[in-house]
């Protein structure tokens, strides 16, 4: 711990410019965080990915799968989301560089201290304002951007067929949200920031380790009690579609505990699969739209597919690498934590910025951050990529792996399962290489299909040398 300790102050030397050079970080936030809006959709998406859906046909590799017609909604359908994502951008942006360009953080932060005045408490209570400075921030941040919400759900998904939502339920979701934040945040925050308080310059290891069990917490916690309140989750009716999930797992040695069926369509007409839970107990859940558009045998190759990132221990090296790049943040914060020229650069007063408050100083952290975090991003995708070719690869070596022949198709049927999917969903075929690196988190359809070839070949290669 003293070794890790001594590397941190290291750090922090290396670091201590921030607390006494006159930096303009209010000119570097605006003018990083308009480079990277302008990048991202000026560039990326208005000028590469954007002309894209005026192709009149799907790339050769897909053009036996898709209709006209279908390529023809999905190109509309791709061309309206990417316009709604040009104008959700820049209002973002504007939205983001107004609150610092106005103050508003500052603001935010007597408006708590005067909120908590009135109950009595002083600024002494810090956490206590801190949680009302958030609540604050939230209200001036969130509330604007509603309208944005409302125009996706009833406007642009319901224009293409997807919206399944009530203008009721749409209110109860928004306002469960909130009743789950209000129970779950000032708790977290309060734990977060008490923990500076007791653990001083020392509170790297300790704050992970918060982090960590929250995460874990959180695991068992959103699908157990959250999850239901937002949508039913039943469990899968006996026949062919559970014999199949479940002789698969058996096989596998998957920890399955329960195989659930999600309403969906509650809300909208896409589809997904995945599982969640703790090492050793797993819980599968399956979208009643998934079971509806595909085959048994289709849905039980999308399954492999999440199997193949459990067996691959996807989540658990995804787990650790968010850790190492949390220990990384969290490592620089303190030079940050202990400079009052960063609060005042962003309009507070001097008496707030000569002890700057924990929490005040973190937000205004991650605003400086912010564009190396869009790299991260981009790394982060390109590992998640990555990890779902191995998890392809995995279902289509399952025949040989377990020695059940039945399975020999099972890259075939996890390809007619993706293009089903992305039929339904109207998907985006033709997909510019960067937008895909900014904003995928998984290899285009093509992309995915061309290496299940690859993989079926290397798979039959094994498979006659075993012979």
């Amino acid at each position: 711990m003293d070794f890790l300790h001594t590397q941190l102050d290291v750090l922090q030397k290396h670091l201590a410019f921030v607390a006494v050079e006159p930096i303009d970080w209010k000119t570097y936030v605006q003018v990083s965080s308009w480079l990277v809006c302008l990048f991202e959709v000026s560039y990326v998406i208005r000028l590469r990915q954007y002309p894209l859906y005026s192709k009149t046909a799907p790339p050769p590799v897909l053009a036996a799968h898709f209709t006209d017609e279908v390529f023809a909604k999905s190109q509309a359908y791709g061309r309206d989301k990417a316009k709604f994502s040009l104008f959700e951008g820049f209002f973002k942006q504007t939205l983001d560089s107004l609150l610092v360009q106005y103050g508003v953080y500052a603001w935010a932060w007597s408006v708590a201290g005067r909120s908590i005045g009135i109950l009595g408490y002083g600024p002494e209570y810090e956490i206590l304002q801190s949680i009302a400075y958030v609540i604050v921030l939230f209200l001036v941040s969130v509330i604007p951007s509603l309208p944005l919400s409302v125009y996706r759900t009833f406007v642009l998904e319901e224009k293409h067929g997807f919206n399944k939502t009530t203008p009721v339920l749409f209110v109860m979701d928004l306002l469960k949200g909130y009743a789950v934040g209000l129970v779950l945040v000032p708790p977290f925050l309060a734990a977060f920031l008490y923990i500076f308080k007791w653990a001083g310059d020392r509170f790297v290891p300790w704050l992970m380790a918060f982090l960590l069990a929250f995460q874990l917490v959180m695991v068992v916690l959103y699908p157990t009690v959250i999850q239901p309140l937002f949508n039913k989750l039943s469990p899968l009716a006996e026949g062919e579609l559970r014999t199949r999930i479940e002789a698969l797992a058996s096989r596998l040695k998957f920890p399955l505990t329960h195989l659930y069926e999600i309403d969906g369509s509650k809300r909208s007409s896409h589809s997904n699969a995945y599982f969640y839970g703790l090492p050793w107990s797993k819980h599968i859940v399956i979208f009643d739209t998934l079971i509806k558009q595909s085959k048994a045998d289709e849905v039980e190759a999308v399954l492999a597919h999440e199997l193949g990132h459990w067996y691959h221990m996807h989540p658990t090296k995804l787990l650790l690498i968010s850790q190492a790049h949390i220990f990384t943040i969290l490592g620089i914060f303190p030079a940050f934590l202990h400079a009052p020229a960063v609060l005042r650069a962003f309009d507070f007063p001097a008496d707030v910025a000569t002890h700057p408050p924990t929490i005040v100083a973190f937000l205004l952290f991650q605003m400086i951050v912010a564009p190396f975090e869009a790299v991260v991003g981009v790394a982060m995708n390109a590992l998640s990529r990555r990890f779902e070719y191995q998890a392809d690869n995995f279902a289509c070596k399952l025949r040989g792996m377990l020695k059940v022949e039945e399975m020999a198709d099972m890259g075939d049927r996890l390809g007619r399962a993706l293009i089903t999917l992305h039929q339904e969903n109207l998907s985006t075929v033709w997909v510019d290489w960067l937008f895909s690196a900014y904003h995928h988190s998984h290899p285009t359809l093509g992309e995915r299909l061309r290496a299940l070839e690859a993989f079926k070949v290397d798979e039959s290669k094994s498979s006659k040398k075993e012979l």
